[in-house]
């Protein structure tokens, strides 16, 4: 995804409507979606390679050159006629997100694009230490490329980690982690949200139902909990001082998350970190990926604290 920022003020309502007039000021694009998860692993000092569709626009051109400038090669992105890559356009007045407008096409990729894709997987999985699958429900990830790609994965003996979407998570079947929100976890679960204790209750469903690893559900103010398999659970204070935007935290989460189990932490070790990382870049505004001297300097200062 293309993530596009529109920056300006407001000093009056409009007379046509009870609308903010917002004074352009600037304009901004960063790489967004699983582009972003790539930027972050990128931050994070690893090696991304980045798989997904685009459509063969000025949009996409746009987003590769993002990428080339992140260190991040866009020759694994399939261009797709009749498609547009998907954008989201941000208006933001000071320090405010007064409005977001996508621009989208969700209907599911045909067999012979999936196969494209998966010729893409097939040629680069063997050289990657660990899977990342970031689902954001934009006809990408079809039922069959998902199965195959997991079956895939198990057969090479990859680790794989998902941003998952959608309330059937049985698809996600053999993945290794899940990174879902609190409220995806709830809905994939069919709780209801004025249940008691949703988090604990959501976490254990899932690893009863579904054969993984580990559960972190991510519940914004509140931190994160960590559920493995061997039973053991793990919860994570949020850490941010000052919360100005939530934008691309679950990409950072992910993306720190499948970096540090792959460079040996374990999941509780790696989680940590991911929760340090996800508290800096809620301070920022904007899609912002983690940066890897920051990230040293706010673990240095934690440890000073506890």
């Amino acid at each position: 995804m293309l993530d596009r920022y529109w920056w300006g003020s407001v000093s009056r309502i409009s007379p046509e409507a009870p609308v903010p007039v917002v004074k352009l000021e600037k304009t901004s694009v960063a790489a967004g979606g699983a582009a972003n998860v790539a930027a972050n692993v990128v931050g994070l000092g690893a090696e991304a390679v980045l798989i997904g569709i685009v459509g063969n626009d000025a949009e996409a051109r746009d987003l590769s050159d993002i990428l080339e400038r992140s260190k991040i090669s866009s020759q694994f992105l399939v261009a797709i006629e009749n498609h547009r890559t998907t954008v989201k356009t941000r208006i933001v007045a000071h320090s405010q997100q007064i409005v977001r407008l996508d621009q989208e096409k969700t209907e599911s990729i045909s067999d012979k694009e999936a196969d494209l894709v998966f010729g893409k997987i097939e040629e680069t999985l063997e050289g990657v230490d660990i899977v990342i699958i970031s689902d954001y429900a934009k006809g990408f990830l079809t039922e069959n490329l998902l199965a195959r790609l997991l079956a895939h994965c198990i057969e090479k003996n990859k680790k794989v980690l998902v941003d998952p979407k959608g309330k059937d998570y049985s698809k996600y079947q053999g993945a290794t982690i899940l990174t879902p929100n609190r409220k995806e976890a709830i809905d994939a679960c069919k709780f209801e949200d004025h249940e008691s204790d949703l988090i604990n209750k959501a976490g254990k469903r899932l690893l009863e139902t579904i054969s993984i690893d580990g559960v972190l559900i991510t519940h914004g103010e509140k931190g994160m909990t960590l559920f493995e398999k061997n039973g053991d659970v793990s919860n994570f204070d949020a850490l941010a001082r000052n919360v100005y935007d939530v934008t691309g935290a679950g990409d950072t989460v992910i993306a720190t998350l499948a970096v540090a189990i792959a460079s040996g932490l374990n999941y509780r070790e790696a989680s940590k970190l991911a929760n340090i990382a996800a508290g800096l870049v809620v301070e920022q505004i904007g899609t912002t990926a983690i940066d890897v001297k920051n990230l040293k300097k706010s673990i240095d200062e934690n440890e000073n604290e506890d």
